[in-house]
């Protein structure tokens, strides 16, 4: 079975489950980080390269400061501890988004969870914390009129790949396989540039009963797609035969 190389999440459905089960909404945000520990090292078992997940979005900031703080503050606990198990297993983390409105404390623990795994090549796990696609991709943008107003590029040269290498992500591939939980069926701000030709895959499943059978349902989804870029059938037939 084809395996994506990567996979993009956005974790959906703390609150509604912990709703279900008459519990604070806290509730479901520890027992979702479980559910991401756990998918983790699924996915890394698996062979997957790269994975990336919607840890908080800036929209989140919206929410009531009480939550709010408590998904600093078990962020925050979640780096400290868990990070040396990361290690361990070979993970490679990396963090993307603005940082200019995370506190310190928790930058320089994100600043040194990518410095202590900076070397591992099993699998990366990259964050996207304080994270907007907008935000991402008009970064980008800024980046680039400071380079066509130094005289360091020329408008002319400014490009899809261009704009692609400018991006929060430039370091790692376009994502094959996006995953949301939840029953919602929207991207919500997260990768709109990186996402053009991911396999799109949603389940009605909240984040905290997803597990390594839904991961494969998931996986399994991407293996029976089509993946045409803009081609025809025959002509993957064709490519197929030539290889």
């Amino acid at each position: 079975m084809e395996l994506p190389q990567h996979i993009a999440i956005v974790m959906d459905g703390n609150g509604r489950w912990s709703k279900a089960r008459a519990k604070p909404r806290h509730f479901g945000h520890k027992a979702g980080l479980e559910s991401l520990k756990k998918i983790i090292e699924a996915a890394a078992k698996r062979g997957i390269s790269y994975l990336t997940v919607f840890a908080f979005g800036m929209e989140n900031w919206l929410r009531p400061s009480a939550e709010v703080n408590y998904l600093m503050n078990l962020f925050l606990t979640a780096l400290r501890r868990d990070i040396g198990r990361l290690h361990e297993n070979g993970i490679r983390v990396q963090f993307i988004g603005d940082r200019q409105q995370v506190h310190a404390d928790l930058i320089q623990n994100m600043q040194e969870a990518e410095s202590l795994t900076r070397d591992n090549s099993r699998m990366t796990l990259i964050v996207a914390f304080n994270y907007s696609g907008r935000w991402d991709i008009g970064q980008a943008c800024q980046l680039l009129a400071e380079k066509v107003a130094a005289n360091k590029l020329s408008a002319a040269d400014i490009n899809e790949e261009c704009i692609s290498q400018h991006l929060s992500t430039a370091a790692w591939p376009d994502p094959d396989l996006f995953i949301r939980t939840s029953g919602e069926q929207r991207l919500s701000n997260f990768l709109l540039w990186q996402l053009s030709y991911a396999e799109l895959y949603f389940t009605n499943k909240h984040w905290p009963e997803f597990d390594e059978a839904e991961l494969d349902k998931a996986i399994a989804f991407y293996a029976s797609r089509e993946r045409r870029f803009g081609k025809i059938s025959e002509q993957l037939l064709i490519g197929a035969e030539h290889a």
